[in-house]
């Protein structure tokens, strides 16, 4: 972990107790995969990405908008907290391949399937194909986790932040050797079936109780 890194993990552990009131519902499952591992999320707001890094206690990557690397400062900022500039309408191979790269090494990944932040809190119904094709040439399990309440901490298209209770729910890692070793299903067919399962698992995660909603 460099120190530009921690001094951001740091940070958003701080604001994430005392503006989100954050905790993790089941924790244990953060730690159920070693090695490279994709975090597929919901995707709600802009305080996702440092949200779920909070939660691990390694460095994580994340995609980020490419626009947001255009000032010089937030270029070496975004850069040094292992942000990936993804360019949201046609994300480069480049990138993708860069992300592979980071997998096979035994890193983490969080990557929101949606694409976007949605307006409401709502999950779209389907994800995006990309996903699956990451997750073929990595060869890693899918871990997935859905957030509660960031959506009304920083709603999109608001610039203020308010405060309000967060909750990180965590899944079980999905192992998708099932698709990507079926010979009877295109490529095609084996990218969207593997973005579609992990749609719905994290669409199935849900609060205990009913704080953070």
């Amino acid at each position: 972990m460099t120190i530009w890194y921690w001094i951001g993990h740091s940070l958003s552990k701080i604001f994430a107790k005392l503006v989100c009131s954050y905790r993790v519902q089941n924790k244990e499952g953060l730690e159920t995969v070693e090695g490279g591992l994709l975090i597929a999320s919901n995707h709600v707001s802009f305080l996702d990405p440092p949200l779920i890094g909070a939660a691990y206690r390694v460095p994580i990557f994340y995609f980020a908008r490419k626009t947001l690397f255009d000032h010089p400062v937030a270029n070496f900022i975004y850069r040094r907290v292992n942000a990936i500039p993804v360019n949201q309408e046609k994300p480069e191979l480049s990138i993708l391949k860069h992300v592979i790269g980071l997998l096979k090494k035994g890193e983490k990944v969080v990557i929101f399937p949606e694409g976007e932040r949605t307006l409401d809190g709502r999950m779209k119904e389907e994800g995006q194909p990309g996903i699956g094709m990451i997750v073929t040439k990595a060869n890693v399990p899918v871990l997935p986790v859905r957030l509660f309440g960031p959506e009304k901490a920083l709603p999109r298209g608001s610039g203020k932040i308010r405060r309000h209770p967060v909750t990180l729910v965590v899944g079980e890692p999905i192992d998708f050797r099932d698709i990507v070793e079926d010979d009877s299903l295109s490529t095609k067919e084996k990218y969207q079936g593997i973005a579609t399962r992990i749609m719905s698992a994290i669409a199935a995660l849900e609060l205990k109780d009913s704080r953070g909603e």
